[in-house]
């Protein structure tokens, strides 16, 4: 069964997720960059680097879950409305295999997109001398957030 499509609810979709994440601090701390956005789906890049691993040399799991939430916060914002904005208010991951490599992509995607909860599904892969390997999943439970002082969308 291949990937769902889904309808943004906005036509700068993609331009609202770019900007958003333009603005997270943590993920330029990272060295996190966007590398697909589409409707209910969003990838992210993070490349190794010796600050964000753990005492063996494998990217800490605090960063894989850290990427990992963002592209299944945005992945889950490409279909919210133009006045949301995202919320995670839970998450569960499940760490597979040490994240071992030289890179490393996050994907999040939409499983039941909703007008206030969205559910969404993530897979980190970590690319190690040419091999990919899954090495994370996630299970994320998003909140479109309106009118609300202080959050931005």
């Amino acid at each position: 069964m291949g990937p769902q499509r889904f309808e943004p609810q906005v036509a700068d979709w993609s331009e609202r997720v770019h900007a958003s994440f333009a603005q997270q601090g943590a993920m330029r701390t990272i060295g996190a960059r966007l590398v697909q956005v589409e409707p209910g789906l969003v990838g992210i890049a993070l490349d190794w680097a010796e600050g964000l691993a753990q005492q063996h040399g494998f990217l800490h799991a605090g960063m894989v879950a850290t990427a990992l939430d963002s592209a299944c916060g945005y992945a889950g914002f490409t279909l919210m409305p133009a006045d949301a904005a995202v919320l995670t208010i839970e998450f569960k991951i499940n760490l597979l295999a040490p994240a071992k490599g030289q890179r490393f992509r996050m994907v999040g995607q939409v499983l039941k997109p909703g007008r206030t909860i969205t559910v969404v599904e993530g897979r980190a892969l970590a690319f190690d001398d040419g091999r990919e390997k899954l090495v994370a999943t996630m299970n994320c439970t998003l909140m479109a957030v309106v009118g609300r002082e202080g959050i931005r969308h």
